[in-house]
């Protein structure tokens, strides 16, 4: 054989990695598919009316109709655009306060000199920490339904994670993780399972015994995972996944010798002030963006000031803390695009419908499952918790009195769907703008979270079907 057949032989082709294409792609080819289904999708809505006890616009039962098709025109679809911008303006401004307060907070020192205090404590055990914050969030998403305002912490536990030796998947994790158990599973939760079971008519957070039974489970399978992704890293640092990012980042060792100061008490003094303030007002009086920003803006030009930094300086800090996330904000105004031409093309009551009509030919079990995993699929165009429960809850609720099944279940099913695929989905706003935040891409945290996510949705069918079972009550 001659050497050069050996030489053609011996190579092998060049096989290219395939890359997830970039965030905006991905919305965009979505909107264009959305746009596509008004032409295929009949047109039609249910009447609404406003509940009385809740105050939300309800779906009325039994009222679907159908009506004249509105399909996306060439002109719409790129107007749905800034349409979507438009309509998510209350979250893409408070990501741009939120993060200009940071900014100035950052300026002060503050943040550094309280990361290197805890380094030097707490060196030998960050999976202690690891632990210890994933509970505290997960507690304070499922009591008072903290989500955006999570997007808060990330940095600050990017930064610590990072310089106890592991990486900013971590410090993401911990934080966004650890939220969205306690919101997802519900326990006290006021924006899902408090507005769900309002609309299904069943007692307040009633059957908190059994939903506290599975966040444990779900918190106790999450901890670990993550625990096991965190030894592997200590073992091997390039077994990161975001090992090469991590290497650009400038936090490592460039503030490690910021001296903790008197000042930076009188700082952390407000900076928990002000969040307690913050939990007071969401929880007492239903406090949201609006009052949340005010918060955050005076808690960061306090902080400039007690940190001796000259107006010119606090606004610049701001500016320079809020271009950071000009990615974050226009990936959540993107993603609203989606909802918005579903809604103008009027399909999305259409999918309702036809879901719910083919529930009802199912087994109870069987049926109750099928609720679990149209929540899971809705979310994706309706990821707003309470949004999604004011447009299925008046459908799903009779609908489990025909097919035998508990409202409470119902009302599981829906929690459960509405809050796990929050978690990869890439319209929901608030993961966006929290991988914008940790300039982390999509494709590594979809490689990350899969996984995870799919134990959780195990875990959750689990659930339905023992409460199915059980007929969990009640009602």
């Amino acid at each position: 054989m001659s050497e050069v057949r050996k030489e053609k032989i011996s190579k092998k082709p060049e096989i290219k990695k395939k890359k997830i294409p970039h965030t905006f792609v991905l919305l965009f080819a979505m909107v264009l598919i959305c746009s596509v289904l008004t032409y295929i999708i009949p047109a039609g809505e249910f009447d609404r009316m406003t509940d009385e006890v809740t105050g939300k616009t309800i779906i009325v039962e039994g009222s679907y109709h159908t009506v004249d098709r509105s399909p996306t025109g060439i002109m719409d679809f790129f107007v749905s655009f800034y349409a979507g911008s438009k309509a998510a303006s209350g979250i893409i401004f408070f990501i741009f306060f939120i993060a200009g307060a940071f900014g100035i907070i950052n300026e002060t020192g503050f943040i550094n000199a309280s990361l290197n205090r805890v380094v030097s404590q707490k060196k030998k055990n960050p999976m202690l920490l690891i632990v210890i914050i994933t509970i505290i969030f997960s507690v304070a998403g499922g009591t008072f339904g903290i989500s955006e305002e999570a997007i808060l912490f990330i940095p600050i536990a990017i930064s610590l994670f990072m310089r106890l030796g592991l990486d900013s998947m971590i410090g993401l994790v911990v934080i966004s993780v650890g939220a969205r158990i306690g919101f997802t599973t519900g326990l006290l939760n006021p924006f899902t399972v408090g507005v769900a079971q309002g609309i299904a008519e069943v007692p307040l957070f009633s059957g908190l015994a059994y939903r506290i039974v599975f966040y444990v489970l779900i918190l106790a399978v999450s901890i670990v995972y993550i625990l096991r992704y965190a030894k592997k890293i200590q073992k091997d640092p390039k077994a990161s996944l975001v090992y090469d990012l991590d290497q650009t980042r400038e936090i490592d060792d460039a503030h490690s010798d910021i001296e903790y100061l008197p000042r930076h008490n009188a700082i952390g003094l407000v900076i928990v002030a002000g969040l307690s303030l913050m939990v007071f007002g969401v929880m007492k009086f239903g406090w949201y963006f609006s009052e949340i920003v005010a918060i955050f803006l005076g808690i960061g030009i306090i902080s400039g000031i007690i940190g001796k930094m000259s107006a010119d300086d606090i606004a610049k800090s701001f500016i320079e803390g809020a271009k950071d996330l000009v990615f974050g904000a226009l990936i959540v105004g993107v993603a609203r695009a989606i909802l918005v031409v579903l809604q103008d093309g009027m399909i999305i009551d259409t999918i309702i419908y036809h879901a719910s009509e083919g529930l009802k030919t199912l087994p109870p079990v069987v049926a109750a499952n099928g609720m679990y995993v149209f929540q899971l699929l809705l979310n994706v165009i309706i990821p707003s918790g309470s949004g999604q429960a004011a447009a299925t809850m008046p459908i799903m609720a009779p609908l489990a009195d025909l097919l035998g099944i508990s409202r409470q279940t119902a009302v599981l099913a829906f929690h459960y769907g509405d809050g796990f695929t929050n978690l990869i989905s890439p319209t929901n706003g608030t993961l966006m703008a929290s991988l914008a935040i940790a300039k982390i891409s999509y494709e590594k945290w979809a490689k990350w979270m899969w996984p995870l996510l799919l134990m959780w949705m195990v875990i959750g069918m689990a659930s339905v079907t023992i409460a199915t079972i059980i007929n969990l009550g009640p009602i």
